[in-house]
């Protein structure tokens, strides 16, 4: 529900001038500020990957955080250039990656279950996004090409996650991880440089973007991103990531009470469909 929400506020912060690069940097920064405060301010466990890990955990941790910086970066490019409900489908091909990797590199076996309930979500997805009428010839191709990198990059942080929280806690993986994407992104573009432009008042409707952007840095990033990781610990990456293809299905309710728009009817049988692949999901997971 959060991140369906914060893909509206992204495409809002777009409209008023926002660049992909400099959300990136404040959702980055603002995430990982928060997480570290928190920290100091007497939960030391989310540092302790920071404090505490050998060599081998900091580079897992440098390569968790290069990951998810890409995978927010590429996401978001790619909300900038096609249709948000096309950059939403294209992400959540992260399941189909996780689950082939999960067969073909570590022997899992994927039951009848977890693949219809796999099946049954990207269809669901694709209907919900109404796919029918997507001009793929004339869709901006750096957009897609984007989304399909978000796909990727999601699907390797689920995996990558999952291995760190063998040894450490959901949160200070996530807090690890932002630190990281956040340094990388004030390396990359100019320090601080997207903070500076919307308090140099370049853009417009300046009170609505700072609101925009903690929204997005807060409820679309730390929230998300920590209840995630919550779920990959109980569910398994594969498990998560199917369960949050419910994205698409919640941007439609808020888009219907927000801004009264109606879903057709075969978008809504996608969001049942949905809805029925994680209840087949759950149901698959208290009878193992």
């Amino acid at each position: 529900m959060l991140w369906a929400a914060s893909g509206s506020a992204a495409k809002f912060l777009f409209q008023n001038g926002i660049s992909p690069f400099e959300l990136v940097q404040l959702r980055t920064t603002i995430a990982a500020s928060v997480l570290v405060a928190w920290g100091l301010l007497g939960r030391r466990p989310l540092l302790r990957p920071l404090l505490g890990s050998g060599g081998h955990d900091r580079i897992y941790f440098l390569a968790l955080g290069a990951a998810l910086a890409v995978a927010q970066f590429t996401y978001l490019f790619a909300i900038s250039r096609i249709q948000v409900a096309a950059a939403i489908l294209l992400q959540y091909q992260a399941p189909v990656l996780i689950a082939l990797y999960s067969v073909l590199f570590t022997r899992a076996k994927i039951t009848v279950i977890t693949a219809g309930a796999l099946i049954g979500a990207v269809l669901g997805c694709a209907l919900m996004a109404g796919v029918w009428n997507f001009d793929l010839v004339g869709m901006n191709r750096a957009g897609i090409m984007s989304g399909l990198a978000s796909a990727a990059a999601f699907a390797l942080y689920s995996l990558r996650s999952e291995y760190g929280m063998r040894t450490y806690a959901p949160w200070p993986v996530v807090t690890s991880a932002l630190l990281v994407a956040a340094v990388i992104w004030n390396i990359a573009y100019p320090p601080f440089s997207a903070f500076s432009a919307i308090a140099a008042g370049i853009h417009r409707h300046d009170g609505m973007v700072w609101i925009a952007v903690g929204f997005v840095g807060i409820f679309g990033t730390v929230l998300p991103f920590g209840l995630y990781n919550e779920g990959i610990k109980r569910i398994h990456a594969t498990h998560a990531s199917i369960t949050a293809t419910l994205e698409p299905v919640m941007a439609g309710i808020i888009a219907y009470f927000l801004l009264g728009e109606l879903m057709e009817g075969v978008q809504a049988a996608g969001a049942l469909i949905v809805i029925a692949s994680i209840v087949l999901l759950q149901l698959g997971q208290q009878r193992a």
